[in-house]
């Protein structure tokens, strides 16, 4: 059985946030109003941002102060301010729904109203927050390093939610409540998760493009600093579709520039990913530490033994014993690099199937990177 990523349309359903401005003219009453107001007073525009953070943290749906300075270019201070705050928190930012701004003043003073909408309320991040806590005391073992959080955090994230084909879930507590959510619940859990167990990671912005789908569609995912390297985590992609319970897919985990280029585009600035994560592991499962043999164990579970040349299946003689292996210790399915076309391929399963007596052959395949060969999944 081959499978298609033509039915995987994963979405990034954030859209452009909705955005409205208003400069409502002087009012001659406005400074009496003001010398008898409360209302907190800021003079820059690192002091609108901060107010705007605090006012975003809390989910305040209305955030009301007095600016006091020059209003000719307050438009775009405030249009400013409210970018840099978005930005200074992914979390925050990707659960903004809208905003927007009016003022009425004059030229030396404002009174400024900003107005907030939210896809998720104080109370749910306060869930979302607590469940993380908890799930990584779970997850996450004492003495492991970075590298194991990252694919503890990667597997949970991948064997708990599913992909919300309804298009209607976007956050991080859809994903955690309801247990399913789109790409954007995907990346925004992931990132959350990966700050709290202590590991630098952005949201990324994209377009990704499924088989099929020249045109693409809008995409979220994380970038993730290890060792002083970024890597691109799509999470969203990692998890196969349709859901497959206990399956964790890696064919998104931790990628360069270079591989993430082949089916995902972006066209902010994010921080070059250059270092294959593969390499990474060689060198550091290479080295005489006591943790070289977790980084041995992660090669084979990322499935990097396919890179080994010695490994490469080119006939039934080459895969009969790797079923044989297979079948001994439990397993009933098998993933492997092919060197031949597709027809060649069938040839060798059929063999196998005559020869081992293993019944029906379910398989997908697809390239494996950089070279003519296939990569093989097998289960009977």
């Amino acid at each position: 059985m081959k499978r298609s990523r033509s039915a995987l349309i994963k979405l990034l359903l954030v859209g452009s946030l909705a955005v409205t401005v208003a400069a409502i003219p002087e009012s001659v009453e406005f400074n009496k109003v003001y010398a008898e107001s409360n209302m907190q007073v800021v003079k820059s525009i690192d002091q609108i941002q901060q107010t705007l953070i605090t006012a975003m943290n809390n989910r305040q749906t209305t955030v009301r102060f007095v600016y006091e300075g020059q209003t000719n270019s307050l438009k775009t201070q405030l249009k400013e301010a409210l970018e840099q705050a978005m930005v200074s928190d992914p979390y925050i930012h990707y659960t903004i729904a809208s905003y927007s701004y009016d003022y009425r003043g004059t030229s030396s003073a404002a009174d400024v109203t900003v107005r907030l909408t939210y896809r998720e309320t104080a109370s749910e991040t306060e869930y979302v927050n607590k469940r993380v806590k908890s799930i990584l005391d779970t997850i996450i073992k004492p003495g492991m390093n970075d590298h194991e959080k990252v694919k503890a955090i990667n597997d949970w994230v991948v064997l708990n939610l599913e992909y919300d084909t309804s298009f209607q879930k976007y956050t991080a507590y859809d994903g955690l409540s309801t247990g399913s959510t789109v790409c954007q619940g995907y990346s925004l859990l992931t990132y959350k998760m990966l700050k709290e167990a202590g590991i630098p990671n952005k949201i990324v912005e994209g377009t990704a493009y499924p088989e099929g789908n020249p045109q693409g569609i809008l995409h979220a995912w994380n970038l993730v600093l290890l060792d002083g390297e970024w890597y691109h985590l799509d999470t969203t992609w990692n998890d196969p579709v349709p859901d497959r319970k206990g399956k964790v897919s890696y064919n998104y985990y931790l990628r360069t520039d270079e591989q993430m280029r082949k089916d995902h585009t972006w066209t902010k600035p994010y921080p070059a990913a250059n270092t294959t994560y593969h390499s990474t592991l060689q060198k550091l499962a290479s080295q005489n530490s006591s943790e070289s043999v977790v980084y041995r164990k992660m090669m084979v579970e990322l499935e990097y033994h396919l890179y080994d040349h010695k490994e490469v299946v080119r006939s039934y003689s080459d895969l009969s014993p790797k079923v044989r292996a297979a079948n001994q210790s439990g397993n009933k399915e098998l993933v492997f690099r092919f060197d031949g076309k597709e027809s060649d391929l069938l040839k060798v399963l059929q063999d196998l199937q005559l020869s081992e007596n293993i019944g029906a052959i379910r398989y997908y395949h697809g390239p494996f990177e950089n070279t003519d060969d296939l990569k093989v999944h097998i289960s009977w």
